[in-house]
């Protein structure tokens, strides 16, 4: 689930430049970590939607009666007779927040500290740690107000945002730092810019269609959200069509393009976008056909991290550096 870096050049592969001068790299000998640790850091933030996801699907959410412990005095659930599984959903939701921080710490030390590469790149690294620490809050906000919809709403769309700005810097890490310069002619460039505009509001539909539905993640009222969930469904339905028929266009066109290097990557990305998509199309119907499995719909949870990753991927690809 890596975005593959361009052949390495000692002008623009940060793994090779020299460092700057009158500033000794002290974690010189952990700079070959970077590219790994960035896609570790890919994986966590989509692993994270599936654990949260799980919390949901079992309606788990207050499994933890509080936060940042997960009873009072107590920071791991308490077993006894009359425990159920729910707290352990929980906490194991909150160990993944903890291995995520541990990766976000390292992408901080790896990438800001890197002073061979642009400010720009550098100031990337700080995001996933800020994430991480600003959906802690999100989190134990949510657990204190008892899941309040919306609240538990931001959770997913915050987390959906931190997987695209983390392959975003797994892509920048792979990236010179000279200007970008696209693949292909404005009509690609604009149909890139339309399938990374369109994640919003199918990310976001989705997470009101999870919330008006049976699975919303409270074991007591069947919904969170009072919408149509009807009326939801049909319209992030149409949303993925529409991004469908855009990828299409798109596909179409770079491959009219003279094949070199850039377009060759940049093919491959949007193959493994439509891979991805028809995938979960294929869950998100039979999901919807067969009344909603809680199975089908952790993987199509899963499948969200996995497009709004792909998306992000084959936009990236239609430019290099």
């Amino acid at each position: 689930m890596s975005t593959p870096a361009p052949a390495e050049t000692p002008d623009a592969t940060p793994d090779t430049a020299r460092p700057a001068v009158g500033h000794p790299d002290r974690l010189a000998r952990f700079r070959g970590w970077t590219r790994g640790i960035l896609i570790a850091n890919v994986v966590a933030q989509i692993a994270i939607i599936v654990t949260g996801g799980a919390v949901r699907l079992t309606a788990s959410g207050l499994g933890c009666s509080t936060w940042p412990m997960c009873e009072p005095g107590q920071f791991t659930p308490v077993f006894h007779d009359a425990a159920t599984f729910h707290p352990y959903v929980e906490f194991g939701n909150r160990l993944m927040t903890g291995v995520l921080s541990a990766i976000a710490v390292a992408v901080l030390l790896l990438v800001w500290t890197d002073r061979r590469r642009s400010e720009t790149y550098r100031a990337l690294g700080i995001v996933p740690l800020a994430g991480v620490a600003l959906q802690a809050v999100i989190g134990g906000v949510v657990v204190l107000l008892e899941l309040h919809p919306g609240l538990v709403s931001l959770h997913f769309v915050l987390s959906a945002a931190l997987v695209w700005v983390s392959a975003y810097l797994l892509h920048r890490h792979g990236e010179g730092d000279g200007d970008p310069v696209p693949v292909g002619p404005r009509p690609v460039i604009l149909a890139g810019t339309i399938l990374g505009v369109l994640t919003i509001p199918i990310v976001v539909l989705g997470v009101i269609v999870t919330g008006s539905g049976p699975h919303s993640g409270d074991a007591d009222v069947g919904y969170r959200l009072a919408v149509d969930p009807l009326a939801f469904t049909r319209a992030h339905a149409w949303t993925v069509w529409v991004f469908c028929g855009v990828l299409g266009v798109l596909t179409v066109l770079l491959h009219r393009l003279p094949a070199d290097d850039g377009v060759s990557r940049a093919r491959r990305g949007v193959w493994l976008l439509v891979v991805v998509t028809l995938a979960q199309g294929a869950i998100g119907y039979t999901q919807y056909f067969t009344g909603l499995p809680e199975l089908l719909v952790g993987f199509h949870m899963l499948g969200a991290g996995l497009l709004v990753w792909a998306t992000a991927n084959a936009v990236l690809r239609l430019r290099t550096r």
